[in-house]
């Protein structure tokens, strides 16, 4: 096996102001980066036409693309049909400054998808998923929605229902292997219509835990957002995120299986833990090179 795929980086895994991580990505090898975009200096609203154009020309110019835009909104993701709206006016904009920025690819968490189809909640999904797919492929974009909530094989009976595939996935095999015990092998598989970008992470799971206690889920419980997942990973005693290579994540046959189905996006480094998250990285990008 010879892998293809070109190696990016989360800029925000390494914890660093956006102009110095964008130059240490390029410094650490990647040729791509995936960017958050919900708030701060990168959120669609604070950035004008010159910004936007002045901060795709500087990406190109130390030679980096950008893989993806993280659109996030946390919460309970679209749970919630009385927030949906604005989330989804929110989430088209994220779309449009990617598109902007040269990716069409914006990758996002909807919430848990329950295993009724019947109920309440998973019609607020779905709505809003389809209305946000159609808005995507106007522009032959893609929202992508990252495994590890719900098994693969549920996420892609929800996606079959819907309208478009432009709703589709960003694949993390370390959330499977750490939430929901699912095989990402089988994973893929089942998915391959659907994968448009993925990330490279690893991790363990000790114990069962209720993806709800992770995520957050209408009627249940607060939505959570990334460091409130960072200290589950770290003091919960449920899973853990570890370096590539160190997890139980089967990158051998994970990668086999991506080769088979095709892909030939990103294979973008997240790195949610740690106390030198520079240092998890560049080992990161030597680990996935013994594959290329």
């Amino acid at each position: 096996m010879k892998l293809s795929n070109k190696i990016g980086i989360i800029v925000d895994s390494l914890r660093l102001p956006l102009r110095e991580g964008l130059k240490t990505a390029k410094e650490l090898g990647a040729e791509g980066v995936q960017i958050y975009a919900v708030d701060g200096e990168m959120a669609p609203e604070n950035l004008t036409s010159a910004a936007r154009k002045e901060l795709k020309d500087y990406i190109s110019s130390i030679g980096l693309e950008i893989s993806a835009l993280c659109g996030d909104l946390g919460g309970h993701g679209f749970q919630d049909s009385e927030l949906n709206p604005q989330k989804i006016e929110k989430s088209k904009r994220i779309l449009d400054l990617a598109v902007e920025l040269g990716t069409n690819i914006v990758t996002t968490h909807i919430g848990i998808i329950p295993e009724d189809p019947a109920t309440r909640v998973y019609d607020s999904m779905q709505k809003a998923c389809d209305e946000l797919g159609v808005y995507a492929k106007s522009l032959n974009a893609y929202f992508a929605i990252e495994t590890g909530p719900e098994t693969s094989l549920r996420l892609k009976t929800f996606l079959d229902t819907l309208s478009t595939n432009g709703v589709s996935v960003n694949f993390d095999p370390a959330n499977m292997v750490m939430v929901t015990g699912d095989d990402p092998v089988e994973g893929v598989k089942l998915l391959k219509d659907y994968i448009v970008h993925t990330h490279v992470k690893d991790g363990v799971r000790f114990k069962p835990v209720d993806p709800r206690d992770v995520y957050g889920a209408l009627g249940y419980g607060g939505g959570v957002d990334h460091e409130q997942i960072a200290k589950m990973v770290t003091e919960g005693g449920y899973f853990r995120e570890l370096p590539l290579g160190e997890g139980k994540v089967d990158f051998p046959s994970y990668f086999a299986a991506l080769q088979e189905i095709g892909y030939q996006g990103y294979l973008t480094i997240e790195r949610e833990v740690g106390t030198n998250p520079v240092h998890d990285i560049r080992e990161a990008i030597s680990f996935i090179r013994t594959f290329k």
